[in-house]
């Protein structure tokens, strides 16, 4: 029989560890950390809690990859879009070539642009609005240098038709003396008319005229006559004394203003009437006594609109009143009546009654009077009807008002 051997130094490990499991090393999760591990989670199971515990720490677990996706992202676009400070540095202090010796720059001269934020609303925290995109090509409008016409419709004046080609009324005028003869009056439908370019006058150059006495007489200077693209003339050649322009040249005086005839009636007393016997076969002839006036004016028409003229100094020192033809027409204020009947000067039927106070007033484009010569009339008689005589595009009143034989704007005076 063998002697059994006790000696603990001698023993079989793996006898030991038989005999003793007690002492077999500890397994991989028998740590500290696994073991609070374990505990946690035996803890978590016994709450019967591990669906929600699971649950939240998946959504950390998430939210730390995006962080992270996020953070990686962003240094990877600062290293794309520019080089790094490291990388800076090191090619700034970087040795060069002996060949680029002669070539080398001090990088305190380089001087580089600020960089700034576009000034667009685009960009966030910005005080720029954007400017909105438009697709669609407007071609701009040039002004013209030519001589037009137009043909004068019903119901047209010479202010309409300034107003229509943006141009003062006195252009149409001095832009058709031939056929208006600065009357605004005459002005018939079927009428043509040179249309200006500009504010000016229209004049025909006759053979050898100086461009400086005609540029004088039009308040203008010769320069602005040879300059103006519509005359065609050369600027480096033209001699303004001896232009050479061809006979019978019309010529465009851009800025030009002259004088405009007075075409109204004249200051009819009832001591002088005879003063307007040229103006037509209504004028009277003797001399008449009567009603004086108080200065006080009534409105003269049914109606009390403006139709057409309004009060315009030097082109129209009147105002035309619409109506329905046939409507009564009154006396603004007593008086005589100094002239009564057909006028040549475009004002058709026409009565001027004279107030004997320094006032005359008168009222034309008549379908008839009924007041005659000499008649005294009182404040608000009927004396004729509302018409279109004479020069007119359609019926209304011509009312004209004079004090001491100056025209005076009638919108004042009238109540």
């Amino acid at each position: 029989m063998s002697e059994q051997n006790n000696d603990p130094l001698t023993e079989s490990p793996k006898e030991s560890f038989e005999e003793n499991p007690a002492q077999l090393p500890p397994s991989d999760n028998s740590g500290p950390t696994g073991n609070r591990f374990a505990n946690f989670w035996k803890r978590v199971e016994e709450l019967g809690i591990t669906g929600s515990v699971t649950r939240i720490g998946s959504s950390i677990l998430t939210v730390l990859l995006v962080v992270a996706a996020v953070y990686s992202l962003g240094r990877f676009y600062l290293n794309r879009t520019g080089p790094s400070e490291a990388a800076v540095n090191a090619e700034q202090f970087a040795p060069t070539r002996e060949s680029d010796s002669d070539e080398l720059t001090d990088i305190s001269d380089i001087v580089l642009p600020e960089y700034a934020v576009p000034d667009t609303a685009f960009f966030y925290g910005s005080n720029g609005i954007a400017r909105e995109a438009n697709p669609e090509t407007v071609i701009p409008s040039r002004s013209r240098t030519e001589v037009t016409f137009y043909e004068v419709q019903i119901g047209d004046s010479v202010f309409s038709i300034a107003e229509q080609f943006g141009l003062e009324p006195e252009t149409v005028l001095w832009g058709n003396y031939d056929v208006l003869q600065d009357n605004p009056r005459v002005i018939t439908p079927g009428m043509i008319l040179n249309i200006l370019p500009t504010n000016g006058i229209y004049y025909e150059y006759n053979a050898g005229e100086s461009l400086v006495n005609i540029a004088r007489s039009f308040e203008v200077e010769p320069t602005d006559i040879i300059e103006y693209p519509g005359n065609q003339l050369d600027p480096y050649e033209t001699n303004p004394e001896d232009p050479g322009i061809a006979d019978g040249t019309w010529l465009i005086i851009p800025g030009g203003k002259r004088e405009l005839q007075d075409w109204g009636p004249p200051a009819i007393s009832r001591s002088n009437p005879a003063v307007a016997s040229y103006y037509g076969e209504g004028a009277c002839g003797a001399v008449y006594e009567g009603p004086i006036g108080d200065g006080i004016f009534i409105w003269p028409a049914v109606q009390n609109y403006i139709s057409g003229y309004t009060w315009d100094p030097g082109i129209h020192e009147a105002i035309d009143i619409g109506g329905v033809e046939g409507s009564a027409i009154y006396a603004a204020d007593t008086g005589v009546v100094v002239y009564s009947g057909w006028s040549q000067y475009g004002y058709g039927n026409m009565i001027v009654i004279d107030h004997g106070n320094g006032w005359q007033t008168a009222y034309a484009h008549l379908l008839y009077t009924s007041a005659g010569c000499g008649q005294a009339v009182y404040r608000g008689d009927t004396i004729g009807a509302l018409g279109s005589t004479g020069n007119s595009t359609g019926p209304h009143l011509h009312f004209e008002m004079k004090y001491l034989g100056g025209n005076v704007n009638p919108l004042l005076y009238l109540y």
